[in-house]
Order: structure tokens, then C-alpha cells, then sequence
């Protein structure tokens, strides 16, 4: 009699237990179709020189496909040149993304003045170096909930010369 009961228990509980698969596979397949906001870099460019450093600023444009406003819980960045990281940063809660529209986001990157000096001294004639800037876009989807969204650009920039400082 034990047997048939213990029999029956474990039919329900393969039953529930593929009724909870089925639902997973259901929800993960929802999940995986909903729209996340695009982003690209439009440019960087340098901006001036500060007592801290040498500013940058990069334009990050974000098309929100959703009709109501997503918060934008924090932009995170990497600048890089030649494999060797000259700054990062984390940008809490920057704002948020207008519905139905392309939000340009202002993405201020500094570098130390030792780094730029030993940059400088790397550098030919052209002032110019290669870099590569990786940026993380985290957003609070509804219902989804916290997304990073991943751009990077590669291009060269100017470093600045010695009449940007006085």
C-alpha cells in the first residue's frame, strides 16, 4: 500500500516539477524577445584641461523603444590606449531615457595629468593616440529589471598641447 501511495507522490511531483519547466522555458522565451534601448558613440572629443587633469567628453546617443521614460541606474567607462587603461569612472544615476526618442548622453571621461604626461612622452609628433572606449549603459527595465547595455568605439584622439594649458 506504501508503495502505490509513494508511487502516486512521485508522479504528482515529476508532473509539477514539468509543469514549472514548461514555465520557465515560457518566461525565459518572453524575456529573451523583450526590446532593450540601443546605443552607439557618436564621437569623443577633448574638452579642455583642468587643475585634476585632462577632460574628454564622449556623446553617447540611446533610442529608448518603450513609450514611457527608463531610469538609467548608472553609466560605467573604460578609456583605454594600447591595452593599458588611462581612466574609468562610474556615473550614478545620470538621468533617465525619454520615451519614444534618442537621448544623447553626455559621457565626461578625465585623465590624471601623470598619465597624460607619460602619454606625451610616448607619442610621436602627431600628439594624437589610439584609444578604445568600452561603456556600460545600466538601465531599470520594468518587470525585466537592471540591464547593462555594452558600446565601445575605437578611434584616435588629441592629447593637449602645451598652449591648452595656459
Amino acid at each position: 500500500m506504501a508503495s502505490k501511495e509513494q508511487k502516486e507522490v512521485e508522479e504528482n511531483g515529476s508532473m509539477i516539477s514539468g509543469l514549472l519547466d514548461k514555465a520557465k522555458g515560457f518566461f525565459a522565451e518572453k524575456l529573451a524577445n523583450v526590446p532593450t534601448p540601443e546605443a552607439a558613440v557618436d564621437n569623443v572629443d577633448f574638452k579642455g584641461v583642468t587643475r585634476q587633469g585632462v577632460d574628454y567628453h564622449a556623446k553617447v546617443s540611446v533610442k529608448n523603444p518603450y513609450s514611457q521614460t527608463i531610469p538609467i541606474c548608472q553609466i560605467s567607462y573604460v578609456l583605454k590606449s594600447a591595452t593599458r587603461t588611462i581612466a574609468s569612472g562610474t556615473i550614478p544615476d545620470p538621468g533617465s531615457l525619454v520615451g519614444n526618442k534618442t537621448t544623447v548622453l553626455d559621457v565626461p571621461v578625465k585623465v590624471a595629468y601623470s598619465i597624460a604626461v607619460s602619454l606625451m612622452k610616448d607619442i610621436g609628433s602627431d600628439w594624437d593616440i589610439d584609444y578604445q572606449l568600452d561603456i556600460g549603459l545600466t538601465f531599470d527595465i520594468p518587470v525585466v529589471g537592471d540591464i547593462t547595455i555594452p558600446v565601445s568605439t575605437q578611434g584616435e584622439i588629441k592629447l593637449p598641447s602645451l598652449r591648452d594649458f595656459f
